[in-house]
């Protein structure tokens, strides 16, 4: 059963929160405030917060400059991903995954369907790692942004879950990239 071994120590996180919304401003980003205060609240430090417009190439400009950065570890967008013309998260965010997170979207889709039954097959929840950096892609409802902080994200980015969690492998994230350099030298 997971549990947390209290043994371990906290390892604060610095993650980023994007909200993707052609309407929304700072002050009235209901699902951006609830995921910033969430991961404060469990000792994480917000890295930056920004909103952009529907649009791929703002949305992959801003993700690739986190990405980039050495002081953000996670990315945490929310909205974009359902199936209207505007919904472009997940084509903006998948193309920079060097790895699908497939069981994210499978396990926020239970945890949802408990919720809100077979509504939950409306979102493109994603998840994936780029340049070592954890990337979740959720819905723009609050309650999607809870659900995934409270059920999934909280345990996962906390070095005191048991049996594993991502941070204990985010030092080999980029293995393959150290590998690389390894073999041009």
């Amino acid at each position: 059963m997971p549990r947390l071994d209290d043994t371990r120590p906290f390892i604060p996180l610095d993650i980023a929160v994007l909200t993707v919304s052609d309407t929304r401003k700072l002050e009235e980003d209901r699902s951006g405030s609830i995921l910033a205060e969430r991961l404060a609240k469990a000792g994480h430090r917000l890295a930056d917060r920004k909103i952009v417009t529907d649009d791929v190439p703002a949305i992959r400009k801003i993700a690739k400059d986190w990405i980039a950065d050495p002081g953000v570890d996670v990315i945490i967008s929310t909205g974009g991903t359902g199936f209207t013309g505007r919904d472009v998260t997940p084509e903006a965010m998948e193309p920079l995954f060097e790895k699908r997170m497939d069981g994210f979207s499978e396990v926020f889709h239970r945890i949802s369907y408990d919720k809100i039954g077979t509504s939950t097959i409306q979102s493109r929840a994603t998840g994936g790692v780029a340049g070592a950096t954890y990337i979740f892609v959720l819905p723009g409802s609050p309650g999607a942004c809870k659900d995934a902080w409270d059920g999934i994200l909280m345990w996962q980015l906390d070095y005191r879950h048991m049996p594993c969690n991502f941070v204990e492998i985010m030092p080999r994230l980029d293995e393959h990239l150290k590998r690389g350099k390894l073999r041009e030298a």
